[in-house]
């Protein structure tokens, strides 16, 4: 027999013992036969043509001697055999670990090209489970929920709602992902108390031009900005957090779209890397409601609120009525009046439908 007279078909599962009983059979050879010119025992023989005992280099070897072909022809057998037998076990499996997907913002996912779209009915449903698995870096639903779904108990949110760890942990990883794309040095807190300083004098720019300047001075520091599309199911329109002990990661989904609602996001997440431990994910929700007032949430916002608009200046507020005044109050102090405009009507200072006209609605490239 040569190499070219039989050839393994992978879409069905044949271990190589089925052409070594067909070669048996060919010469009227009993399995005790091929055993003693193999030097192998019977029951190895057994073994060896049910697929039980894979055909290693050197019994490769002894059947090239015995029964003909070569061994490079029986170890990529084997091995063909052994993935091709992988492979109907991974079916079986996928398809069990299907119900996992119930939990998955799966049809966002396919709207933001994650993962390509298709119907979300049965016979796809395992190939959506492999690709959901590559995308999260983890071997199976159990290993998600032991490392994603773990996180639950570091997040500190704004709000009791957010409790769709499925959708938050999609929006997770889409930072991730970017963020590891991206080199920086060590974190260092001076040059990122530096950084947010210069970036506090951007908020009058367009975000063309404020972004690129942004994202650099924060990566020259040790962290990572990133912005990722919202996942309504996730209700997060920041996160603050540590990718290791020397790489932050503030991650802002635009949720709002206003630049009021977006500045005092970035900092008071900044507000997290500069105050707070280095082991919590802070997820952060802009004004919602009945919040979940923690220590941090209270300092970062205060931090945030002092940062943007001094202590020295709050007694003005009160006498900002027109947008003229508000120009003129923000530009003495150096930053966006609709950063005003949202901290005058989150004090309740004037209605929430005044002066709108001075926010600016965006969208950052590539992001929607």
């Amino acid at each position: 027999m040569t190499e070219t007279t039989r050839t393994f078909t992978p879409d069905w599962v044949s271990p190589p013992g089925d052409t070594i009983a067909d070669l048996l059979e060919e010469r009227d050879w009993t399995q005790a036969q091929l055993a003693e010119r193999l030097g192998y025992t019977t029951k190895h023989i057994s073994l060896l043509i049910n697929g039980k005992a894979p055909i290693n280099e050197e019994t490769a070897l002894k059947l090239e001697r015995v029964l003909g072909s070569t061994a490079a022809f029986w170890l990529r057998y084997e091995a063909q055999y052994r993935a091709a037998l992988a492979s109907k076990e991974e079916e079986t499996r996928l398809q069990g670990w299907t119900s996992w997907l119930d939990g998955l913002p799966v049809k966002e996912l396919m709207n933001q090209g994650v993962i390509p779209k298709c119907h979300l009915v049965a016979k796809n449903k395992p190939s959506l489970v492999k690709k959901l698995l590559h995308f999260f870096g983890v071997a199976s639903p159990e290993e998600w929920r032991s490392y994603y779904a773990g996180m639950e108990v570091s997040f500190r949110r704004t709000r009791q709602e957010q409790s769709d760890v499925g959708a938050i942990s999609a929006w997770l990883r889409l930072g991730e992902i970017e963020a590891e794309q991206l080199d920086c040095p060590k974190y260092s807190k001076p040059k990122f108390e530096k950084a947010v300083r210069e970036i506090r004098t951007l908020t009058v720019l367009p975000p063309e031009e404020f972004e690129p300047q942004m994202q650099q001075l924060c990566r020259e520091s040790g962290v990572v900005l990133v912005l990722v599309p919202s996942i309504s199911r996730a209700h997060v329109s920041g996160v603050a957090r540590w990718l290791n002990p020397h790489k932050a990661l503030i991650q802002l989904s635009l949720y709002g779209k206003t630049n009021d609602r977006f500045w005092f996001n970035f900092f008071h997440e900044a507000a997290h890397i500069l105050l707070h431990d280095k082991e919590n994910i802070f997820l952060d929700e802009w004004d919602s409601g009945e919040t979940l007032e923690s220590e941090p949430e209270r300092e970062a916002n205060q931090w945030a609120r002092e940062f943007l608009i001094p202590p020295d200046y709050e007694g003005e507020l009160a006498a900002l009525k027109s947008k003229t005044d508000v120009i003129d109050f923000a530009q003495r102090i150096g930053i966006h009046p609709a950063i005003v405009v949202g901290r005058l009507q989150h004090d309740c200072i004037i209605p929430v439908s005044w002066m709108n006209g001075l926010k600016e609605s965006f969208c950052f490239q590539g992001v929607e």
